[in-house]
This record gives structure tokens, C-alpha cells and sequence, in this order.
């Protein structure tokens, strides 16, 4: 059975203001998440991701609570259009610890994806290790800021 959720869990050397902009804004985004973003940041906002090669990657902002949670779908397969069936929901919590932000990011909807089981596995064993290279780079990427 595939699992519902991924959950990645770091703590950052940075003020929760700084992590918000590196996980809301285009300009810090396309450094250390996808090569080129297009966001309209309020509920219902269109998201595309675009990754050089690949087809683009469809979402929809779901929710924006500055500077604490931002929370969006996005489909499975690049270039497909977003439904229910093939998208999956990504929370971005930030929450203060001192002069440091702890961010914890949730994804969710793996088990309810329309497809095979095994297609569905390989798509969830590719987003956890994604985010754990992912949440890599953002953190590489503040230290240099």
C-alpha cells in the first residue's frame, strides 16, 4: 500500500522572514527549487513549474498565511493539466525557534492518486528523495545569501 504523506523536518539558520521569501517568492525559488516558476501567491492562484527539459508542472495555491504557511497542489506528471486524481497537496510550515526558523514541509495525497500501485509507489519514492535533496539546496542556498 502506498503511503498517504512525506514529511521533511530542518531547521534553518535564519529569521522566519527570510525562509518566507526563499519558499514564497519566484526569484528565490527558481535558485534552489525548479529552474523557473510562475506564482500568483493568494488562494487560487495559478502555479506552473518549470524544470529545463522537462514539460511544465501545473498547481494552484491553496493557502497563504504570512509568514507561517504556504500550502499548494501540483500534479504528478509534468505537463499534465490539474485534477484530484494526479495532484498532491505541499505544506510549507515555518514556525520561529529563536533567531532560527524550523520549516517542515508536508506532502499528502500519494495513496489517493488515480493509477496503478505501482505507479503510484515510484511516484512517492520520487518525491521523498526529491525533497530531501530539495530541502538540501534551500538550505545550501541561504548560507549563501
Amino acid at each position: 500500500m502506498v503511503p498517504q504523506r512525506i514529511e521533511r523536518e530542518t531547521l534553518i539558520e535564519a529569521p522566519v522572514e527570510v525562509v518566507w521569501s526563499v519558499v514564497t517568492e519566484p526569484e528565490h525559488i527558481s535558485r534552489w527549487f525548479s529552474d523557473a516558476i510562475e506564482l500568483d501567491l493568494r488562494p487560487g492562484g495559478r502555479a506552473v513549474l518549470h524544470w529545463d527539459g522537462r514539460g511544465p508542472v501545473h498547481g494552484r495555491v491553496e493557502r497563504v498565511e504570512p509568514p507561517h504557511l504556504f500550502a499548494f497542489r501540483w500534479v504528478v506528471h509534468h505537463g499534465a493539466e490539474l485534477a484530484d486524481d494526479n495532484s498532491t497537496l505541499v505544506e510549507f510550515r515555518l514556525s520561529e525557534e529563536g533567531e532560527a526558523t524550523r520549516l517542515t514541509v508536508v506532502e499528502i495525497g500519494f495513496a489517493d492518486l488515480g493509477g496503478p500501485e505501482e505507479d503510484n509507489q515510484g511516484i512517492y519514492d520520487g518525491h521523498t528523495s526529491g525533497w530531501a535533496k530539495e530541502l538540501g539546496e534551500l538550505v545550501d542556498y541561504l548560507r549563501q545569501r
